[in-house]
Order: C-alpha cells, then structure tokens, then sequence
C-alpha cells in the first residue's frame, strides 16, 4: 500500500497542490493590495502596495493648473503591482507545464 502511495499517488497530487499555490499568490498580493487602498488592510506606516495607490490618490491631480503634475506616485506602485501578480501567474503556469504528468508527453 506504501508503494502505490508513493509511486501513483503522491507524484499525481502534490504537484498540483504546488501550481495551485504559486498561481493564488498573485491573488494573494491582490486582495492585501485592495484591502489596504480601503483602509482594512495594514496598519499605517508599513510599507504596502494598496497604501501608496491611497495616498497617491491625493497627488495625482496636481496644483491647480498642473493637473498630472505627480502622475508617477500612482503609476509605479500599480505598475508593480501588476508585474507582481503577472510574474507569479506565469510562475504557476511554467510550473504547470512542467509538472503535469498528462502533459509529460507532449512537450
């Protein structure tokens, strides 16, 4: 009974638990992102993605009659965001690819 667990088994399950954690990563990062733009997420002072789209939701606009004037403060904090998310996604689907004893065969 060992055997069949550790030859069939084990092989066929624990690779999909690793995909689906590395793909709910990105997810992860999303849902703390949004929680903390909200108010509900980290405490302040700590350094979170969500917080700075927040408080640069105040900047953004600019001096009166320099509208855009600070567009970087929203922009690179949602540009890391995205990239984040976009590279554990990939991560997951690479692994995915890799693991998969169905797709062994046809790489």
């Amino acid at each position: 009974d060992t055997k069949i667990i550790w030859k069939h088994l084990l092989p066929n399950t624990i690779f999909p638990v690793l995909i689906q954690g590395s793909m709910n990563i990105g997810s992860m990062v999303i849902t703390a992102a949004a929680l903390s733009f909200l108010g509900v997420g980290a405490p302040v002072g700590y350094a979170d993605w969500g917080q700075m789209v927040s408080f640069a939701r105040n900047w953004i606009i600019g001096a009166p009659g320099n509208a855009g004037q600070y567009w970087y403060t929203v922009f690179y904090p949602g540009i890391f965001i995205i990239i984040f998310v976009l590279a554990w996604n990939l991560i997951g689907d690479t692994l995915r690819d890799i693991l998969d004893p169905r797709l062994r065969g046809e790489l």
